[in-house]
């Protein structure tokens, strides 16, 4: 008997049958992810009777927590990629390529984004059992390869690329190379974006490319959930019992209630948000304790299913639903926030204003769809609702007082409950509080305030998060020598910038 057959199943299958438990590892990976990410961009904390680590911008130590892009990038795509790749590649199935090659960079990026260096040249390589790190440069340059080549094959028609083909089991696009194409486009403008601290930075070509990348929310790629059984229900949603202790934070509710822009209430505060049981809304504050906040009666801030503790049930609001249609990697309204602030880099302030003002929009669109997914309880944001706040110069200034802080605050609005690379990525390029080079009262992140001396992490020596600690399962169990070239072994590593984030 062979032991390297298998009487019982198929060893190889079409080419388009591996994409769909892909896709939901590229959505499923960032939330998991986002729990703790989540904290250190303050989108949400976990209160309780002692400050939660993450929020100090710590790690558990000995856990794989953080760890689940790395996991994906090396299990749950892997080798699964490599052979859909390959056998595409062979069938000439292009479109099917250009998928798998969209995959493989962001695989790579997201990866990078959260640890730094990562491997890569070795990473597949048989019969070892030690891998050596690349570079973040290497991975950004890798992952920007990558891109460029899904972009050539997704331009093809020729060969066996098929749409019904490819449908069978894509569940964002149902097999349109098309809208495939515009993605890769998008990630490519986002990765360009993120290179804004260095010489190298070109805002004209990341315009250019979320010009050619989604034309507005209808484009958005998004994964559907049947809400039926576990592997079929949104990671955040009530039943699957991931974020119940999660609460908002008082950063992310100020950027709403009109605390930070001018007194103007955002209607996306009551339909994205949860209120206490007294109707107000509110958050907590990172810097005190959970369980010593908001003492009076009623006034502590519900979980995002409408409770006060993990009881309850049934509809929930935004993302936050069994069967909420979650974001597969970006969105047109981020987007649109990625193109005002290279705009605004480059100086072109009224088209900074254009992009800017169509990011507002349309995640105010975005917000709305998200809470008809499943009936959800919070009512439509009207259009004379929208009409208003759009109007409104605290939010829309005219071009000449339009501010970075306008552009990032409002785009980790966008990006709030989902975004968490992203998010984290922006505050990592402004140093968290950074003065607006245009507006020196402003921080480009307004109102965001980092954990206290007195509260950070203990290994942190003072400094704060700049990345998450390779996974610990595959790398400080097995691999520590090469994680020891580079000070991956340093109780602060943590700590250390990466390359993309320097000048």
């Amino acid at each position: 008997m062979d032991v390297n057959q298998n009487p019982n199943a198929p060893e190889t299958v079409s080419a388009n049958l591996y994409l769909a438990p892909m896709i939901y590892n590229v959505v499923t990976g960032p939330l998991l992810d986002g729990r703790f990410v989540g904290q250190y961009t303050q989108m949400w904390t976990v209160p309780g009777t002692a400050l939660p680590t993450w929020t100090r911008h710590g790690y558990d130590q000995g856990s794989d927590g953080g760890g689940e892009q790395w996991r994906n990038a090396y299990w749950h795509l892997g080798q699964n990629l490599v052979d859909m790749m390959t056998i595409a590649e062979r069938e000439q199935r292009w479109d099917v390529l250009g998928v798998g090659y969209i995959l493989k960079s962001w695989g790579w990026l997201s990866t990078t984004q959260l640890h730094g260096e990562i491997i890569i040249k070795e990473a597949f390589t048989p019969n070892t059992f030690f891998f050596n790190f690349d570079s973040q440069e290497f991975a950004y340059q890798e992952a920007e390869r990558l891109l460029n080549e899904a972009i050539k094959n997704l331009q093809r028609t020729d060969g066996s690329v098929n749409q019904t083909y490819l449908a069978r089991s894509d569940r964002i696009y149902g097999g349109d190379r098309t809208r495939w194409l515009k993605l890769a486009y998008g990630m490519l403008a986002t990765l360009q974006n993120q290179y804004s601290n260095k010489g190298s930075y070109k805002p004209l070509d990341v315009i250019a490319n979320v010009d050619r990348s989604l034309a507005s929310n209808a484009e958005d790629p998004l994964l559907s959930f049947g809400g039926t059984v576990n592997d079929d229900r949104n990671f955040f949603g009530w039943t699957r019992n991931n974020v119940r202790g999660y609460r908002q934070t008082a950063f992310a509710v100020n950027l709403m209630n009109g605390t930070q822009f001018g007194g103007a209430v955002d209607p996306r505060l009551s339909r994205m948000l949860s209120p206490a049981p007294d109707g107000q809304y509110r958050g907590y504050d990172i810097n005190v304790v959970g369980s010593t906040q908001f003492t009076a009666a009623n006034t502590a801030p519900n979980n995002f299913y409408g409770y006060t503790a993990a009881n309850g049930g049934g509809a929930a609001r935004y993302l936050f639903d069994d069967r909420s249609r979650m974001p597969f990697i970006l969105t047109y309204a981020e987007l649109q926030f990625v193109k005002a602030e290279a705009a605004f880099k480059l100086g072109n302030r009224a088209l900074a204003l254009q992009a800017y003002t169509n990011g507002i929009a349309a995640h105010i669109d975005f917000v709305n769809a998200r809470n008809n997914d499943a009936g959800q309880s919070p009512p439509q944001i009207t259009a004379a609702e929208r009409a208003a706040f759009l109007a409104n110069p605290a939010i829309v200034p005219t071009a000449a007082n339009l501010t970075l802080s306008h552009i990032m605050s409002q785009k980790f609005i966008a990006l709030w409950g989902w975004g968490f690379n992203e998010a984290w990525m922006d505050m990592r390029r402004y140093n968290y509080t950074a003065l607006d080079p245009n507006a020196r009262d402003l921080q480009v992140f307004r109102g965001f305030t980092l954990p206290s001396q007195a509260n950070i992490f203990v290994d942190n020596a003072g400094k704060f998060a700049q990345r998450i600690r390779a996974r610990f399962n595959s790398e400080y169990v097995w691999n520590r020598d090469a994680l020891a070239k580079f000070g991956g072994l340093d109780a602060d590593f943590h700590t250390k910038p990466m390359w993309i984030t320097q000048p």
